[in-house]
C-alpha cells in the first residue's frame, strides 16, 4: 500500500534496523548493544534487585556471557534491536534496553528489556532513553504502535510507563516464566502513532 506524503500512515522504514543506530540527548547516548563497551555492564550487573521481575537470574560471570550472546543472536535473527544506555553526566554505561518482538508486518515493536544499575534508578535517565527510543522508533523507524509491559507486581515500572503517556489496557495472564520457574502476569501499555505528537509535547516538553 502506498501512502501520501502527508499521510501519518507510511511504509516502516525496516532497512534501517541493519544499520548501526546511535541516539543521543544532552542526558544519554544509547549505543548499539555489540559495542565494546558492552565489557563494562560488568560492573553494576550483578544485582539481585535489579533482576527481580526480569524473569533471569544474573549472578556468575558465565550468566553475563549467556545474555550477552543471547541478545546479540536475538539481534541477529531480526527479534529485536538492543542498546548500551551511557549516563552522559559521568559517562558511564549504565545499563541496557531494546526494541523487542519487532513486527515488521504489523509495524509494532516492544521497548523493554530495560535495566538500570541501582544507582542510576530514579535519577532521570530513564526518561531521556524513552524518548530517544519512542522519537526515533515514530519518527525514522515509523512504528505503528510501541507497547510496554511490566510484571503485575512492579508498581514501580507500571508507574514509570504510565507517566511516559503510554495507555494501560490490560493484564496478560501467565506471560512469562521467572527465574524459579513459576508463571507471572505482566500489564501491557501502549503508545500509537496517532498519540505520538501529543504524548511528546505533554510528556517530554525538555527534550523538544
Amino acid at each position: 500500500m502506498t501512502f501520501p506524503k502527508n499521510s501519518k500512515f507510511f511504509p516502516m522504514n525496516t532497512q534501517i534496523l541493519n544499520t548501526p543506530i546511535t541516539l543521543e540527548n544532552e542526558r544519554v547516548l544509547l549505543l548499539p548493544f555489540e559495542h565494546a563497551r558492552n565489557d563494562e555492564l560488568k560492573g553494576i550487573i550483578f544485582d539481585e534487585r535489579i533482576w527481580k521481575y526480569m524473569g533471569i537470574s544474573m549472578k556468575t560471570e558465565k550468566d553475563f556471557d549467556s545474555y550477552v550472546a543471547n541478545t546479540l543472536v536475538d539481534k541477529c535473527n531480526g527479534l529485536c534491536y538492543p542498546f548500551l544506555v551511557i549516563d552522559k553526566l559521568n559517562d558511564r554505561v549504565s545499563g541496557s534496553t531494546r526494541y523487542g518482538y519487532i513486527n515488521r508486518a504489523s509495524e509494532k515493536c516492544e521497548i523493554g528489556w530495560t535495566w538500570y544499575g541501582i544507582e542510576f534508578q530514579g535519577t532521570g535517565l530513564n526518561k531521556a532513553c524513552k524518548f530517544e527510543l519512542l522519537n526515533f522508533g515514530f519518527e525514522t523507524i515509523r512504528f505503528r504502535r510501541i507497547q510496554f509491559s511490566a510484571d503485575e507486581d512492579n508498581l514501580r515500572s507500571q508507574k514509570a510507563i504510565a507517566k511516559l503517556g503510554a495507555q494501560q489496557e490490560g493484564i496478560f495472564r501467565n506471560n512469562y516464566i521467572d527465574s524459579n520457574g513459576e508463571s507471572r502476569n505482566d500489564v501491557y501499555f501502549s503508545i500509537i502513532r496517532e498519540d505520538w505528537d501529543s504524548v511528546k509535547k505533554e510528556r517530554f516538553q525538555e527534550f523538544g
